[in-house]
């Protein structure tokens, strides 16, 4: 028997329908003789919605109410599917993230976690209930309600396997795992079985959606293993897990990309001590994540520096370029949102030199022209155009022998395939 928390995403439980599905599964396993955890996000594009009405009537609301408002979400999904397992005979037991013991920071809208109290779920497992836990929220030392950031979900169920020793997280979404590159661009990209929790890390950084970046963090951390996979079908998905010989076999693990940040350019930049530091503290203090970060080589006493960040982010780094730019002397700001970036990730990249070489020459003969690069020991990126970016991905994804033999297809399913897939095989 295992002890199992199983995480199901916003289009898992977009629908009525969709929660009878989640609640299949989930007896499914507990008949199987696992014990069963759930975590649920918001119902499909509830948190958008919310985030709207909160809009609506303030321009800048209070981060406090935000959360309380945020939070509602993942507590009408939890109460949703608590009711679809009784509606089959099953006992279970809601609960929202304070309930279940998730503590926090005080750090609204991006809360993190700094204690686990699980003993309400334990308790509730051992009466023989599925508890049911609400995703994406918490509770500070003040007692008020706080929330993860965006996919706070996944973060939640990693944590909350820790905190009550769970066997394995499953994290159940609309994709069937985490796979080599985006299946959406590179129709020849393999699903991989497992990955390392670095390679995972710096894919999901670097753009990958498939996990939360702190939801992978935290499993590395604490050694929980997580199972990302479909939640429309019973194949098996890709196991997060320490790494392995065989998984270092592979130079290039996968390819991930990024259109979502921006390029910021500080023009004639007085090349003086201490300049990069007030500008980099500055967006730093403003909650600006900044990315890749390039000063050119000095001339006649000044420089350009460059650096990219979210695009969520750029009306606070433009607010506070504008007002350091007569404070250093610079002469002007040019933003560039035309591109995107792409990042190679793999644990032999460390041992395997050429890596950089070939990807610069595959790029230059797709005539892609290269904009930045930056390197870790485990991952290469390099910012292009965006109108480029398939291209690129496709290329890459060949030249480093990722290409599967089976081309992916992606289509919307039915409400009755959905429901065939989920008792296939059951």
């Amino acid at each position: 028997m295992s002890l199992l928390v199983c995480k199901f995403g916003g289009t898992s439980v977009s629908s009525p329908e969709r929660i009878r599905g989640v609640a299949k599964r989930l007896i499914e396993r507990k008949r199987a003789g696992h014990k069963v955890v759930a975590v649920v996000s918001a119902m499909g594009k509830t948190t958008d919605e919310l985030v709207e009405l909160a809009q609506s009537l303030s321009q800048r609301p209070s981060p406090r109410e935000m959360d309380r408002l945020l939070s509602t979400g993942e507590q009408v999904s939890m109460s949703l599917l608590a009711m679809a397992l009784e509606a089959r005979g099953f006992k279970a037991m809601s609960f929202t993230g304070e309930q279940a013991g998730i503590c926090t920071d005080s750090l609204h809208l991006g809360a993190r976690i700094v204690k686990v109290h699980a003993q309400r779920i334990l308790n509730a497992l051992s009466s023989g209930a599925i508890p049911v836990v609400a995703g994406f929220q918490g509770i500070d030392e003040q007692g008020d309600i706080t929330t993860l950031g965006r996919g706070g979900s996944d973060t939640t169920a990693v944590a909350l396997a820790w905190g009550i020793n769970a066997d394995v997280c499953e994290i159940y979404s609309d994709v069937p795992g985490v796979y080599s590159a985006d299946p959406r661009i590179a129709p020849r990209a393999r699903k991989l079985d497992e990955i390392s929790y670095d390679d995972m890390l710096e894919m999901s950084a670097a753009g990958s959606g498939v996990l939360q970046m702190r939801a992978v963090e935290f499993a590395k951390k604490y050694h929980v293993v997580i199972h990302s996979r479909s939640a429309f079908t019973s194949e098996a998905g890709t196991l997060v897990k320490e790494s392995s010989p065989m998984m270092e076999e592979a130079v290039i693990t996968g390819i991930a990309h990024d259109t979502s940040e921006v390029k910021v350019v500080i023009r004639a930049v007085p090349d003086s001590v201490g300049v990069a530091a007030k500008v980099f503290s500055a967006l730093a203090a403003n909650r600006v994540n900044t990315d890749m970060i390039i000063q050119n080589i000095s001339d006649k006493g000044f420089t350009d520096i460059s650096f990219t960040c979210p695009a969520a982010d750029l009306a606070r780094a433009r607010d506070v370029i504008d007002k350091m730019i007569p404070e250093i002397g610079a002469k002007s700001v040019d933003i560039d949102d035309s591109i995107a970036k792409i990042s190679l990730v793999g644990t032999g990249m460390k041992s395997s030199p050429g890596v950089a070489a070939r990807a610069f020459a595959t790029l230059g003969e797709n005539n892609i022209n290269i904009v930045a690069i930056s390197t870790s020991p485990i991952r290469l990126s390099i910012v292009i155009d965006s109108a480029q970016v398939a291209q690129a991905v496709r290329c890459l994804h060949s030249a480093f022998g990722l290409d599967a033999d089976e081309v992916f297809e992606e289509r919307q399913l039915s409400a009755e395939e959905i429901e065939a897939k989920l008792h296939k095989g059951r």
